[in-house]
């Protein structure tokens, strides 16, 4: 079992990823052609500010805080955004929904590795379960839109 601090390093560890997906959609948004993915990118990155906020909240019920709402330096591991930056030298919607993809990708399995122990994190557990299906649910729909922007 989990001390208090290891728990409160895992919530920690969701704001990075949800930080860097957020500030990967913005990056996004500055270099697709597509106003409709300007349009579902703003959505999305907003979706991930709310989800850090609630964990934020859920942070300080615990006695600790976080002021991270940029992303983590440490653990790039997990933070496959970074990846966003480089596609985005291409300048091609298909090739940033993939990139895109790939952050998803990491963003579900931090949750899912998060979310393996359900002792640790029992008190909030159903807000993860919530988070992590609603960035499945984004991922989902990024898929389906390579589909239409693969030339």
């Amino acid at each position: 079992m989990k001390n208090q601090k290891e728990i409160t390093s895992d919530l920690k560890g969701l704001i990075n990823i949800l930080n860097d997906g957020k500030e990967g959609y913005k990056e996004a948004i500055q270099n697709v052609k597509s106003e409709a993915l300007k349009s579902i990118f703003m959505d999305f990155s907003n979706e991930r500010a709310m989800y850090a906020e609630e964990l934020k909240a859920h942070i300080v019920q615990h006695g600790d805080y976080s002021e991270n709402e940029e992303g983590g330096v440490l653990g790039a591991l997990h933070r496959a955004w970074l990846d966003v930056k480089e596609m985005l030298t291409a300048n091609e919607d298909s090739a940033i929904l993939n990139a895109i993809e790939t952050g998803e990708k990491a963003a579900v399995d931090k949750y899912d590795s998060v979310l393996k122990d359900y002792a640790d994190h029992a008190d909030h557990y159903s807000l993860l379960s919530k988070q992590r299906n609603g960035i499945q649910k984004a991922l989902d729909k990024i898929k389906m839109l390579e589909l239409e922007y693969t030339d």
